[in-house]
């Protein structure tokens, strides 16, 4: 399982799509909104449809890409 962690970064909130860009689960944009269009992305165990969904610190955004599961975790403020 791939586990990675991002940091908002002091901004309110990062779209689903963006996330999945910035933390190269999804090569392009375009993928990342293909992958939640199949169904394949969940929010805090829940299954998301919305590729522009605001993903909040504390959420926990997990899915399966080419077989291998992943789990993104995502925090408030910068990276220690």
């Amino acid at each position: 399982m791939i586990k990675e962690a991002f940091y908002l970064e002091n901004h309110p909130h990062v779209a689903l799509n963006d996330l999945l860009k910035m933390t190269g689960i999804a090569e392009t944009g375009g993928r990342a909104k293909l992958m939640v269009a199949d169904e394949l992305i969940s929010v805090n165990g829940a299954l998301e449809l919305r590729k522009t969904a605001k993903i909040l610190a504390g959420s926990v955004v997990t899915g399966t890409i080419d077989g291998q599961d992943f789990e993104i975790t995502v925090l408030e403020g910068f990276p220690a």
